[in-house]
């Protein structure tokens, strides 16, 4: 059960700014050269500029702001990002998004909120030679003031296809209150894990690195994921032979660890 926590009493305006950034990725493998053309059309459709417009504007009412003005853009010969300049909304009552709990779930993009912003670009690819197709998103959802980026987590991670997450979060500055006394920052976290439901934390292999002296927060997921089929692009497991499933099955898992722990892994001998 979560602590209450008393709302500090501030001098002005809330100097704080609360960086929620992470990295999406998702990873599959399509046999031919055809099929990776697909696959890269496909994401292009799937996160074109216009949806990410449409996940970022839920992202602006799940942390209690308005749209101002929206800029968005769909490349050649792939990828998208979205700018959304919205204000913040009066806030009632006590200080919302106070308390470690997980934000709402569904059922990429740069945003301003006064001083603030979110983002999102996405960065679609596929190896020529072994068949591996990886798409990245990255984006930071960035707030000044009372309102907090970690209730908009769960939404995205289930708003986008993810097989690895790494995410960081930091409050930088400070702000004051009545009395003069500096605060650097405005409430309890111990980890980005205790904004994710169960389910989410179920799914996922996760490892957290935090500084907790600096405000600064480092989680990293991998999800737990065995079904090779939905790993597949164009194709399924049955067509295919036990031999190409164990090499398939082999440089995807090399693939999820090497996006993981962000190195190399030596050849197998």
């Amino acid at each position: 059960m979560n602590k209450p926590f008393n709302k500090i009493k501030l001098h002005g305006f809330n100097n704080l700014t609360k960086s929620l950034s992470f990295s999406i990725y998702d990873i599959c493998y399509a046999k031919t050269e055809q099929q990776r053309k697909e696959y890269i059309e496909y994401i292009d459709e799937q996160y074109s500029a216009e949806r990410l417009t449409d996940i970022l504007k839920e992202v602006v009412d799940i942390i209690g702001a308005n749209v101002l003005n929206i800029a968005r853009q769909d490349y050649d010969p792939q990828g998208a990002s979205v700018t959304i300049l919205v204000s913040e909304e009066p806030v009632e009552g006590t200080m919302p998004h106070s308390q470690e709990t997980p934000g709402p779930l569904p059922d990429s993009v740069v945003a301003h909120l006064d001083k603030s912003h979110i983002c999102v670009h996405t960065y679609p690819e596929a190896h020529p030679h072994d068949g591996i197709c990886t798409f990245r998103a990255d984006i930071e959802v960035s707030t000044c003031g009372i309102i907090s980026p970690l209730k908009a987590l769960n939404f995205l991670i289930h708003s986008l296809e993810s097989d690895v997450v790494t995410i960081d979060y930091r409050v930088r500055g400070f702000t004051r209150d009545v009395n003069g006394v500096k605060h650097y920052i405005d409430h309890p976290i111990h980890s980005i894990q205790n904004f994710m439901t169960e389910d989410t934390k179920d799914a996922y292999q996760m490892v957290d690195v935090n500084v907790y002296q600096e405000n600064l927060f480092h989680t990293k997921m991998m999800l737990k994921e065995t079904d090779l089929n939905t790993y597949l692009f164009g194709i399924t497991t049955d067509e295919l032979t036990d031999e190409e499933e164990v090499e398939i099955r082999t440089k995807l898992n090399r693939e999820i660890q090497e996006v993981f722990y962000g190195r190399n892994l030596p050849d197998p001998e």
